[in-house]
C-alpha cells in the first residue's frame, strides 16, 4: 500500500472513529433523553397513582367527600399522561395501565353511585326510626368502611330483609370496593414496575455510552499511534537504509538491499534502487569482460605482429633447409643402394626433413594466426561442413577408437567462410581426440536459436583444470607436450571474425563442452 493511501487510510480511520463516537454519543444522548422522559413519565404515573390510592383510602375510610373530586382529578391526570406516553412510546405497559385505569374509573364511578344511593336510602329510613338517631350517625359515618357489618346491623336493628335495596347496595358496595382495591394495587404495581424499568433503561443507556467511549477512544489513540510510529518510523528507517546504500554505491560498492519491498512509494524506490544496482553490477561485469576482450585482442595483435615477422623471416631458411634435406635424402637413397652409407646418416637426414615440415606447419599456423584478412562470407550448410570434417579426421585414422554422435537438423545454412570454419572444427575435434587419448565419445549438437546457430562439442576426455580455463584461448598456451598453443587461439580468432562467440565448460576427468554461437 502506498504512503499516500496509508496516510489517507489513517486519516479516514481516525475520522470514522471520531464520527462513530460523535454519532453514537448523539444517538446515546437522544436515547438517554428519551429514556429520561419516559422515566419522568413513569415517575409521574407512579406519583399520581400513589395520590390516587391515598385519596381513595381517604374516601373509603373517612368518607371524605372532597376526596371524590381529587380521585377523579388524578384519574384525569393519569389518563392525560398515558395519552402523551402512547404518542411518544410504543410500550405495552402503558396499554395495560390504561386499561386498568379505565376499569378503576368505571368501578369508582359505580361505587360513587352506590354511595349516593345508600345515603339517600338512609335518609329515608331516618324519619321513621327517630329513636335510633344515634345509630344513624354511626352508620352514616362508617358504612363505606364496613358495608357488610352495616348491612347486618340494619337487618337486626331495622328488621330489613335481604331483598331490600339498601342491603343489596351495601353488599354490592363491598364487592366493588374489594375489586377496586385490587385494581389499585395492580395500578401501583404496574407504575412501580414501569418506574423501575425506566431507571434500568436509563442506567443501561448511560453504561452503553460509557462502554462505547472506553472502546472507541483507545482505538482512536491506537490508530493515531500506528499512523505516527507505524508509518513514520518505518518510512524514516527505510529511507535511512536507502540513503546509506546510495552513499556506498557512490563509492563503487554495489549491493542490493535485502529489506522487504513494501508496496508503497519507499518500496517502489527500493525496488528501483535494487534494479539499478543489478544493472550497475551487470554493466560493471560487462565492462570488465570488454576490458578483458580488449586486452586479449591487443595481446593477439601484438603476438600476431611478432608472429608475422618471425614467420616471414623463418620461411625462406626453412624452405632452403627442407630443399637441401630432400636433395640429401635422394643422394642417400642412391648411396644406400650401394651399401656405402651408414644408417645413422640416413636417419639423421630423414629426421631433418620431418622436423623441418613440423616447423613449416608451425610457421604456417603463425601466418594464419597473424593474418588480418577478413572471412569471405558465403552461404554454406554447416551440417555438411561438420560431416566433411568428421569424415576427414576419421579417414586419417585419428578417430579409430573414438565414437561420435552428431545430432542436428538436416540443413542449417548461414553466411560464413567455409575454409576458416573447417579449420576451427579440425582444431576442436583434434583437441577432443587428443584429450580422450584416442578413445571415448565425441558428441556434437547443432540447433537454430534466437541468436543464430548454436554448436555444442562435448568430449569425455581428461578435461581442463579450473585455473587454465581463462587461458586456453591465449596464443602459445598449451598443456600438451608437443602442442604449439595456437589451435584454440586461431579458432577463437576465426569465430570472432565471424561476429560469433565461443565458450568452454569443463569438469576435470569427466566432460568438456565447447559452445560456438554464430549469427544466422
Amino acid at each position: 500500500m502506498s504512503l499516500k493511501k496509508k496516510i489517507i487510510l489513517g486519516f479516514l480511520t481516525s475520522s470514522i472513529i471520531i464520527g462513530v463516537i460523535m454519532l453514537f454519543g448523539f444517538v446515546s444522548f437522544i436515547e438517554i433523553r428519551k429514556e429520561i422522559h419516559y422515566l419522568e413519565l413513569s415517575d409521574n404515573l407512579r406519583g399520581k397513582s400513589l395520590q390516587l390510592r391515598r385519596h381513595e383510602k381517604n374516601f373509603f375510610l373517612y368518607m371524605d367527600v372532597s376526596a371524590i373530586e381529587k380521585v377523579h382529578a388524578y384519574l384525569n391526570d393519569i389518563k392525560l399522561l398515558l395519552n402523551q406516553g402512547k404518542s411518544a412510546y410504543k410500550n405495552n405497559d402503558l396499554l395495560i395501565l390504561e386499561k386498568k385505569i379505565d376499569d378503576y374509573e368505571l368501578k369508582f364511578n359505580h361505587i360513587e353511585n352506590i354511595f349516593r344511593e345508600v345515603q339517600d336510602e338512609l335518609a329515608k329510613l331516618k324519619p321513621s326510626n327517630f329513636r335510633y338517631s344515634v345509630f344513624f350517625e354511626l352508620i352514616e359515618s362508617t358504612f363505606l368502611e364496613r358495608p357488610i357489618i352495616t348491612a347486618e346491623l340494619l337487618k337486626k336493628t331495622f328488621l330489613l330483609h335481604e331483598g331490600d335495596s339498601i342491603i343489596k347496595n351495601l353488599q354490592e358496595l363491598n364487592t366493588e370496593m374489594t375489586a377496586i382495591r385490587k385494581d389499585g394495587e395492580e395500578i401501583l404495581t404496574i407504575s412501580n414496575d414501569m418506574d423501575k424499568s425506566a431507571r434500568e433503561k436509563v442506567d443501561k443507556a448511560i453504561a452503553a455510552s460509557q462502554t462505547t467511549a472506553l472502546i472507541l477512544f483507545p482505538m482512536f489513540i491506537l490508530v493515531g499511534l500506528w499512523a505516527l510510529f507505524g508509518i513514520g518510523q518505518s518510512t524514516v528507517k527505510r529511507l535511512k537504509i536507502l540513503s546509506d546504500a546510495i552513499e556506498e554505491t557512490g563509492k563503487g560498492h554495489f549491493s542490493s538491499l535485502e529489506i522487504p519491498e513494501k508496496q508503497d512509494e519507499i518500496g517502489l524506490l527500493i525496488k528501483t534502487f535494487n534494479k539499478m544496482e543489478a544493472d550497475l553490477i551487470a554493466r560493471d561485469e560487462e565492462l570488465n569482460r570488454k576490458n578483458e576482450e580488449l586486452l586479449h585482442s591487443r595481446k593477439l595483435a601484438s603476438i600476431g605482429t611478432l608472429a608475422s615477422g618471425v614467420a616471414h623471416e623463418l620461411n625462406n631458411p626453412l624452405n632452403n633447409i627442407y630443399l637441401a634435406s630432400q636433395i640429401l635424402s635422394k643422394e642417400i637413397d642412391q648411396i644406400i643402394e650401394s651399401e656405402a652409407c651408414p644408417e645413422v646418416i640416413s636417419e639423421s637426414v630423414r629426421d631433418i626433413a620431418t622436423q623441418t615440415l613440423r616447423v613449416k606447419r608451425i610457421v604456417s599456423d603463425l601466418l594464419e594466426f597473424a593474418r588480418e584478412k577478413g572471412p569471405e562470407l558465403k552461404k554454406i550448410n554447416i551440417v555438411h561442413l561438420v560431416n566433411d570434417v568428421l569424415n576427414q579426421i576419421k579417414t586419417s585414422g585419428e578417430m579409430s577408437n573414438v565414437q561420435y554422435n552428431l545430432a542436428s537438423p538436416e540443413n542449417i545454412e548461414l553466411l560464413a567462410d567455409r575454409h576458416l570454419l573447417e579449420q576451427v572444427f579440425i582444431n576442436l575435434f583434434s583437441n577432443a581426440v587428443d584429450a580422450m587419448e584416442g578413445k571415448g565419445l565425441l558428441d556434437i549438437r547443432m540447433n537454430v536459436v534466437s541468436t543464430g546457430v548454436q554448436i555444442k562439442i562435448t568430449d569425455t576426455g581428461k578435461g581442463i583444470q579450473p585455473e587454465d580455463i581463462s587461458r586456453i584461448f591465449d596464443p602459445f598456451f598449451t598443456t600438451k607436450e608437443k602442442g604449439t598453443g595456437l589451435g584454440l587461439a586461431i579458432a577463437y580468432n576465426i569465430i570472432k571474425k565471424h561476429n560469433g562467440k565461443i565458450d568452454v565448460v569443463s569438469e576435470p576427468n569427466k566432460v568438456t563442452t565447447f559452445t560456438i554461437t554464430l549469427p544466422g
